[in-house]
């Protein structure tokens, strides 16, 4: 199969977006203007026809004080991972690469290994000699994906390092995602376990409203997010980041991006942001009070966010990412009880991979990374 490679215009690149049944929200051109700090180039595959086959958004980070860059695709490229001829597809990258200035290159090939089930997740809780994820037997495994990974290694790219927690920079190795195709709303409802369905009755009983927000109420949104991130002991992003989201991703698609709030008694007690991509949704950022918990204002959003996404056709409810541990003393553990509670399941993708075009460079840059 003859492919060539070529920068394209960000229209190209959207259409071929548009053309698909999802893609990651990471790879729609406009995510360059929320990255803001990078450079960017969209990127378009070609067959021997002229028909554009796969695109790609890379982001360029300059090195400081060399014209040398780290070129990123965050969850891409979007291209045809389970093709024969996979190093027919990525030459031609970095090569191209190589030629803007890349000393390195990192991607995440948006493509799922293994899935684990709630029931199954739930009976790795329970058995004390289980502490991670990949010690439960995986539910639902895609042996295609671990040729993918072969043939990456053979090409030379190497697996980075996320931790198991898939947190940090890095994109998340682990999602816990709700199936929403060929499923009924009544059938996602009953797959909640008794406690969600409980605290979304006890939300209603309570009259918790779900309102959806616009740009003006930001400023709002930024002080629960504060508020959680204080709580949950990371650094917040400015309110200008999610300004600066909402703008790039609205001018792009009006659908792209939206904000929930749950409110009781008119005060806002918890709030979301949610990103659509075709068939994909995901619940991207979450923040929470900490008042009002005992009307569960968390639960009575999901359960809104998830019926606004099946109304939109979505095939994927997306509560992106969990840790893996399945320990109740690690801080992060919360967070996957919370999102099993949904009844989804907890997809592993590939994870990200990087490939040195310039061995000494990368090394230098690895060192200076982990010292940061």
């Amino acid at each position: 199969m003859s492919l060539t490679l070529r920068t394209i215009s960000r229209e190209q690149h959207l259409a071929y977006i548009q053309s698909l049944p999802a893609a990651s929200h990471m790879q729609v051109p406009a995510w360059a203007d929320v990255k803001a700090e990078w450079r960017s180039e969209s990127l378009g595959w070609f067959d021997a026809s002229g028909e554009m086959v796969g695109a790609g958004l890379v982001l360029y980070r300059q090195v400081p004080k060399v014209k040398l860059y780290l070129a990123y695709l965050p969850e891409g490229p979007v291209i045809n991972w389970h093709s024969p001829n996979l190093e027919d597809w990525l030459q031609p990258m970095l090569k191209h690469l190589k030629q803007q200035g890349a000393f390195t290159v990192k991607m995440g090939p948006p493509v799922i290994i293994r899935r684990w089930d709630a029931q199954a997740i739930k009976a790795g809780i329970q058995n004390p000699d289980v502490k991670r994820l990949r010690d439960v037997e995986a539910t639902h495994i895609e042996p295609r994906a671990f040729e993918v990974a072969d043939k990456l290694r053979r090409m030379g790219w190497q697996q980075g390092e996320d931790g198991g927690a898939g947190f940090a920079d890095v994109q998340p190795r682990y999602v816990f995602q709700v199936p929403l195709a060929d499923r009924s709303l009544e059938e996602v409802h009953k797959g909640f376990n008794q406690l969600w369905r409980r605290n979304i009755k006890k939300a209603e009983k309570a009259g918790v409203e779900v309102v959806q927000g616009g740009y003006e109420d930001l400023a709002e949104w930024q002080r629960l997010y504060e508020i959680t991130a204080v709580r949950d002991q990371f650094r917040p992003r400015p309110l200008g980041y999610f300004q600066r989201m909402w703008t790039a991703l609205n001018s792009e698609d009006p659908n792209r991006m939206r904000l929930y709030f749950a409110r009781h008694d008119g005060v806002n007690l918890s709030a979301a942001t949610m990103l659509v991509v075709g068939g994909h949704v995901w619940y991207s950022y979450g923040a929470s009070d900490n008042i009002g918990r005992e009307v569960r204002p968390s639960n009575a959003m999901q359960w809104r966010m998830l019926q606004d996404a099946y109304a939109l056709g979505a095939s994927v409810y997306d509560l992106r990412g969990i840790s893996d541990s399945l320990d109740e003393n690690d801080h992060l553990f919360g967070l996957i009880q919370f999102k099993v509670g949904t009844g989804g399941q907890a997809a592993e993708y590939l994870g990200e991979w990087d490939f040195p075009l310039n061995k000494l460079l990368h090394k230098a840059f690895d060192m200076y990374m982990a010292r940061r």
